[in-house]
């Protein structure tokens, strides 16, 4: 792995790096628990739509799932297997083209399922309700639809099964990178104010938030969690991961461009929390870097920015065995997922080149971005 660690560096700065050795790990993890439960597991393009990869991810996943219209479209143009759509709410204008896209429809409440429901049967569509169990099982409020006054799901005092005719599944989703243990507690909620309905159903989709590819994920209590569920009552299950497809499979290069002294070192690198890996101010999260250490930790300490106006652009605090100067490459890892998603070109900065480094070890360069790209979305 040292050599492809080299590898990354012959990449443009800044790239994101996504090593397909790594990912096909994570895939064959998850081919592993479809293969042992019968259950479909879906990429949920939210969190990677490097499509470049879906030819490879369709090897091993059933499909993808999306977030509306233009993810519909990349999952159906571009991985070609079982396409899924969720969104709180639908636009009238793109509902028939949605309908072509997609063969699973899941509404938000049964107020948008009433609006479009004939059109959606009528072109061919399973369609399910999104329910939610009112379970929370995580304390960032932020990604948490369990969270009171959510807008996401049916909560079962809202949920109306005289109207469940024509609907042929229920969807939730309540984890954010969460082990089984939650999903075990969720889905006892589930059942508990659910139950009744599930026999009905022909699918149950247990959503995302599973980190099944990290390293003390309880793949077992996951794979026997499947296996109840679709013993008790009869039903297909999806999973819709999206995080634990490209777990630690992607990696962003970048530069130091500039070392600023003020009662700490501050690097300003040649990259940015705010434009190009904003998860790290949202969550907050603080990613690794190939290398370096906590704060203290070794002898060269460091407040690595970005070179945007933001004061608060901040990556983190980092040590290392050596100091840093301008022209250093760093790499930092677990960058593919919720990151190329979320770029902007705030400030006018370049967004990362995109790179794959394939099985045999050779970079190739799949995306750039220019001048135009940041232009061209503006007016």
């Amino acid at each position: 792995m040292m050599d492809r660690t080299k590898a990354y560096l012959q990449a443009p700065s800044p790239c994101f790096v996504v090593d397909e050795v790594l990912l096909i790990q994570n895939l064959e993890r998850l081919a592993s628990v479809q293969g042992r439960t019968g259950c479909k597991i879906l990429l949920a393009q939210k969190a990677f739509s490097m499509f470049s990869l879906y030819p490879l991810i369709g090897k091993y996943l059933s499909g993808a799932t999306a977030s509306g219209l233009y993810e519909a479209k990349l999952g159906y143009e571009e991985m070609g297997k079982e396409n899924h759509v969720y969104c709180p709410a639908y636009r009238e204008d793109e509902f028939d083209e949605i309908t072509r896209l997609c063969g699973h429809i899941l509404f938000n409440s049964f107020t948008q399922w009433q609006k479009f429901k004939d059109r959606a049967l009528a072109a061919g569509c399973e369609c399910g309700i999104r329910i939610n169990p009112e379970c929370s099982t995580q304390d960032h409020a932020i990604y948490d639809p369990c969270s009171p006054g959510s807008r996401m799901g049916v909560t079962a005092a809202n949920f109306q099964p005289e109207l469940l005719d024509g609907i042929t599944g229920l969807h939730f989703h309540t984890l954010c990178e969460q082990n089984a243990d939650a999903l075990e507690q969720t889905l006892d909620a589930v059942e508990a104010k659910f139950g009744a309905y599930l026999p009905k159903m022909k699918w149950l989709n247990f959503g995302g938030g599973h980190h099944i590819t990290r390293p003390d994920y309880d793949v077992e209590k996951l794979i026997s969690l499947i296996n109840r569920t679709q013993e008790r009552y009869g039903v297909q299950v999806y999973l819709e991961p999206g995080e634990a497809v490209a777990l630690n499979a992607g990696f962003l290069v970048c530069t130091v461009l500039e070392i600023v002294e003020n009662g700490i070192s501050n690097a300003i690198l040649d990259t940015s929390a705010a434009c190009h890996m904003p998860d790290v101010l949202e969550m907050p999260y603080r990613p690794p870097l190939l290398g370096a250490g906590l704060p203290e930790e070794k002898p060269y300490c460091y407040r690595l920015g970005g070179p945007t106006c933001l004061a608060g652009d901040i990556i983190g605090d980092y040590s290392f065995d050596h100091p840093l100067a301008p022209g250093d490459r760093l790499i930092f890892g677990d960058m593919a997922h919720y990151s190329m998603v979320k770029t902007n070109t705030f400030n006018g900065m370049a967004l990362p080149s995109i790179a794959i480094l394939d099985q045999e070890g050779n970079l190739r360069v799949k995306k750039t971005f220019g001048y135009e790209d940041f232009k061209e979305r503006l007016s």
